[in-house]
């Protein structure tokens, strides 16, 4: 169901000019340059646990690619918890899940948002079987013909350490960002993630920071991969 008020602002969309949506901005270009040579179409984020920010980032980097004319597409494929449509105040009512056990089309399911070039493909019912799911040959299938509508795909994945979705979903993607809340994750979850990711031979683009305490002398870090808000994941 939709909801009349969204507790999750976007901020790139809601002021583009803030220092936070530089940072986003930035992002983006840093993830460009970092593409120079490869085709980077669909991008996945994942995060070691909870709450560290990554679907906030999922969905303001999808915004500042929308905002540099790129027909975007973000797709939560969290099937366990999604939370994609409350940001987007928008129906959960079919989605993912729904394509992939051939009860609907991708065109069926995927919804216009606020944002000028983005639209939305939320995670749908949740099934007793996510993971295989995930895996499938109508998922691969299903990336493949949206990569002829849309100039960038985003795909929001549960945290890396609790299920192996983000593992499976790695395979299928150019790349890989990594969100790490600075001052919640041990040293040790994130290099476990990062082994994971490199166990499946996932492109690991980037490290986003979170959090960062400006009194610690990084103020730098926090500017350019700072985030405001924290989601309830």
């Amino acid at each position: 169901m939709s909801h009349s008020n969204n507790s999750r602002p976007i901020i790139t969309h809601s002021n583009p000019k803030s220092p936070i949506s530089e940072a986003y901005r930035t992002l983006r270009t840093n993830i460009d340059f970092s593409s120079i040579d490869a085709s980077m179409r669909v991008m996945m984020l994942t995060s070691a646990g909870p709450g560290e920010g990554k679907s906030t980032t999922t969905t303001n980097l999808a915004v500042a690619y929308a905002q540099a004319d790129k027909k975007v597409l973000v797709i939560d494929a969290d099937m366990r918890k999604p939370t994609m449509h409350h940001t987007f105040l928008k129906t959960n009512r079919r989605g993912l899940s729904n394509v992939i056990a051939g009860q609907a089309t991708a065109d069926e399911v995927i919804l216009e948002t606020q944002v000028n070039n983005l639209f939305l493909m939320t995670a749908g019912p949740i099934p007793p079987n996510p993971s295989e799911m995930l895996s499938s040959k109508k998922m691969t299938a299903m990336l493949e013909e949206l990569k002829e509508t849309f100039d960038m795909i985003i795909i929001d994945t549960p945290p890396a350490l609790a299920v192996t979705d983000a593992q499976i979903v790695a395979t299928k993607c150019d790349g890989v960002l990594l969100v790490v809340d600075y001052g919640r994750v041990k040293r040790e979850a994130a290099i476990k993630v990062k082994s994971n990711l490199e166990h499946v031979n996932a492109k690991l683009i980037g490290v986003v920071l979170n959090n960062v305490d400006r009194k610690s002398g990084e103020n730098y870090y926090y500017y350019y991969y700072g985030n405001e808000q924290k989601e309830e994941k």
